[in-house]
């Protein structure tokens, strides 16, 4: 059943600090392998979390970009990437990510089979590109130009593979455009959306990871120097938000008056090119008047 769902009162921590700070534990990847299974509709085990360049612990890092490497108990990588600010080429970006992720997974000198394959999910918070949903998914799979038939993969390739069409070999991108969802809980997915969005989770949901998440995402959990960081965290977060509702607003007026300054630019002309049309008409008033008076 559909359900609007409520805000509880637990004090969760918000996702992007989570991902920075906890999530990279052993003790708390069920709750990244809940949000990973929820997502591809599949069991995901987390072998562990490599390093990352946007991982830094450094408190003047950019708050707005935040990301995890990690791999499952089947060599597959997953790179789960958050980004609040607006990007403009942030498509090209997630093409690099995983094109960097494909590059560095090959040793010099070994085969291609040893090639992973990628899935990036990629949670913004901002307006990317035109579309209504709140959830996005692409992948490359291989179509006939004649007969439309899908390209499986030979007999002997499933074996080696353990895949059965030739796009399951190919990367996978999931885009979440958090701020598109409208609070309305249908499934486990909306369930984990909902949190992305709220920083809350209710009682009723069930989600795989949730539960883990209510355990040890709480504020109230963390050391002090842990909620120092976190209080900061937020702190710049709202800072950063301000500066740049402030410039956007700037901006608007900025435009807004220039838009004006240009309109009265246009009615000064208009008005300029009608007292011209009446002259111009007065005139030839005038010299067809002279053309009838007699000589």
């Amino acid at each position: 059943m559909d359900f609007e769902t409520k805000p509880d009162k637990q004090n969760l921590i918000r996702f992007d600090w989570a991902m920075k700070r906890l999530l990279r534990n052993k003790a708390n990847f069920a709750v990244l392998e809940g949000f990973l299974t929820v997502l591809l509709g599949e069991n995901v085990t987390i072998r562990n979390i490599g390093e990352s360049d946007a991982n830094k612990t450094d408190p003047d890092d950019k708050f707005n970009r935040v990301d995890i490497l990690t791999e499952n108990d089947r060599n597959e990588i997953f790179i789960i990437e958050l980004q609040i600010d607006s990007q403009a080429d942030y498509f090209y970006r997630m093409l690099y990510g995983v094109s960097k992720a494909i590059a560095e997974s090959l040793q010099e000198g070994d085969e291609y089979i040893k090639v992973k394959k990628v899935y990036h999910i990629n949670i913004v918070y901002f307006g990317l590109g035109q579309g209504k949903d709140y959830v996005y998914h692409s992948r490359n799979d291989f179509y006939g130009i004649h007969h439309y038939d899908m390209l499986r993969l030979s007999e002997n390739q499933q074996k080696i593979y353990r895949k059965t069409v030739a796009g399951d070999l190919f990367p996978e991108y999931y885009l979440l455009k958090v701020n598109n969802f409208n609070n309305v809980a249908k499934d486990s997915l909306d369930e984990w959306i909902y949190y992305l969005k709220n920083d809350r989770i209710p009682e009723e949901f069930t989600a795989p990871g949730l539960a883990d998440a209510r355990e040890k995402l709480l504020y109230n959990r963390l050391s002090d120097g842990e909620k120092q960081d976190y209080d900061r965290h937020r702190w710049q977060v709202g800072h950063e938000k301000s500066l740049l509702a402030t410039s956007r607003q700037e901006g608007r007026d900025e435009l807004e008056k220039a838009i004006e300054e240009k309109d009265r630019t246009i009615e000064e002309k208009n008005k300029v090119l009608e007292e011209r049309d009446r002259e111009i008409a007065e005139l030839r008033r005038l010299l067809e008047q002279s053309r009838r008076a007699p000589e």
